[in-house]
């Protein structure tokens, strides 16, 4: 399998692949759209772009590489380094296919340009939501004959309309005043809620609590052994989600911990750290055998 079979699969589950010396391609979450010219309706989707600053290996697609191929992680990245000075060398003759990703060329600056594939879909959460098309909806318009009546029945037409025009103009009026008496009640409501908050965050604020006899302080001396090599479970755009992920793991018993942003923001939240790269990698081949194959490791 070559690598832009591996870089497809990922783009299902990150919301960014980056291929070491070459570039990365970024997703974008956008919401349903409409187009009002065609009259078709479009599910949510990820919109995905190449950024060819996006150089650095983070570790995620040699890990997945010699995960899958049951090879290290040398090899891995040995492996995707050949195939990108297979790219460059075809991309100064033509284009190349990336899976159903989309497709890569070099323009006259000999700069990098990328078309995505527009029927590829890489949001799981819209799987088996298509494309809709709906024909425009016409209006048909009835013309009203128009009879003569005697005098008896233009009066008796011109009374009705008078009383059914003032029935509506009291209904009318009767619904304002309704609205208008709930928008009051919810703004009086509102008010009163806000006055209560208010309260409770001044006692709040004004509340102290003293310890009498405070225990002695105790000055320990602890050399903390620095760790430099961490189990990755996952990056993130949002922290509320990295922190979600966070506490999540620690309530299944891991030391986990956020290691910071990588080199395109995203937040970083690990299984655990340790010291020596010989206790990660025992830690990460259990972890993927338990936990989760798709965990990966960092070396800070």
């Amino acid at each position: 399998m070559t690598i832009a079979n591996y870089i497809n699969d990922l783009l299902y589950r990150y919301d960014c692949v980056i291929i070491p010396n070459f570039g990365g391609f970024v997703t974008n979450k956008t919401g349903a759209k409409v187009n009002h010219f065609t009259h078709t309706m479009h599910p949510p989707k990820k919109e995905i772009t190449f950024n060819s600053y996006l150089q650095h290996n983070d570790g995620l697609l040699a890990n997945y590489i010699a995960t899958n191929e049951k090879i290290s992680f040398e090899e891995a990245v040995r492996k995707i380094a050949v195939e990108v000075a297979e790219w460059k060398e075809e991309l100064t003759k033509t284009s190349i296919e990336v899976a159903q990703v989309g497709t890569l060329s070099m323009n006259e600056d000999q700069q990098i340009t990328f078309e995505p594939n527009l029927e590829s879909n890489f949001l799981t959460d819209s799987f088996g939501l298509a494309t809709v098309e709906s024909p425009a909806v016409g209006r048909i318009v009835e013309e009203n004959e128009v009879t003569v009546v005697d005098n008896a029945e233009e009066k008796e037409t011109k009374v009705l309309p008078l009383y059914v025009k003032r029935a509506a103009a009291a209904v009318v009026v009767l619904g304002l005043g309704i609205t208008g008496w709930n928008y009051t009640q919810n703004q009086q409501e509102a008010k009163e809620f806000a006055t209560q908050q208010e309260a409770i965050d001044k006692k709040i604020q004004s509340a102290t609590f003293v310890i009498d006899n405070p225990l002695p302080t105790i000055n320990l001396n602890v050399a903390k052994e620095a760790n430099n090599f961490f189990i990755i479970a996952g990056a993130f755009q949002s922290e509320a989600n990295a922190t979600k992920k966070l506490e999540q793991l620690k309530e299944e018993g891991f030391d986990a911990k956020i290691v910071g942003k990588n080199s395109i923001g995203l937040t970083q939240v690990a299984f655990s750290g340790y010291a020596t790269r010989e206790d990660a990698r025992t830690a990460l081949e259990e972890i993927q055998n338990t936990v989760s194959e798709d965990a990966w490791l960092l070396e800070k």
